[in-house]
């Protein structure tokens, strides 16, 4: 496998590396903010460095960028084996969905229009069994 930095003409430094790395690990998308904590215990970063390094790993397709329900700004590794969601809109959980519900659907849209589909994005939201039980006691 080669060097997806060097690939993509991206000098290899030690914060991208590590953001790389980190996002390769999380078993979910995280905020810069949420980088920029796991990476502050290990090396000298700042949080505008973050937010820099994603910005540019986004630009040039390394990483993924997409706005939660809650408008906070996540990021995963694009592996290209991309993940659909479950959300919680109480308490933010989300619950990863096996597998793509949408692939033959893309297929199909991509035969009968002529697209060139690059990629889509699909989350559902609602309760948690935590919050809906929690909800529901509350009543």
């Amino acid at each position: 496998m080669g060097d997806p930095l060097k690939e993509n003409d991206l000098k290899r430094t030690k914060c991208r590396t590590a953001i790389l790395t980190l996002l390769e690990n999380a078993p979910v998308p995280i905020t810069a903010e949420g980088i920029y904590q796991a990476l502050s215990g290990e090396m000298h970063v700042s949080l505008s460095t973050v937010y820099r390094t994603v910005s540019t790993l986004a630009e040039k397709g390394l990483v993924l960028k997409n706005i939660g329900v809650d408008g906070i700004t996540y990021y995963q590794l694009n592996n290209h084996h991309h993940c659909h969601y479950l959300i919680c809109t109480q308490c933010n959980a989300l619950l990863p969905i096996d597998g793509c519900p949408l692939h033959t659907l893309e297929e199909n849209l991509s035969a009968t229009t002529g697209y060139h589909i690059t990629g889509h994005h699909l989350e559902f939201f609602g309760l948690c069994p935590k919050c809906a039980s929690k909800h529901h006691d509350s009543r």
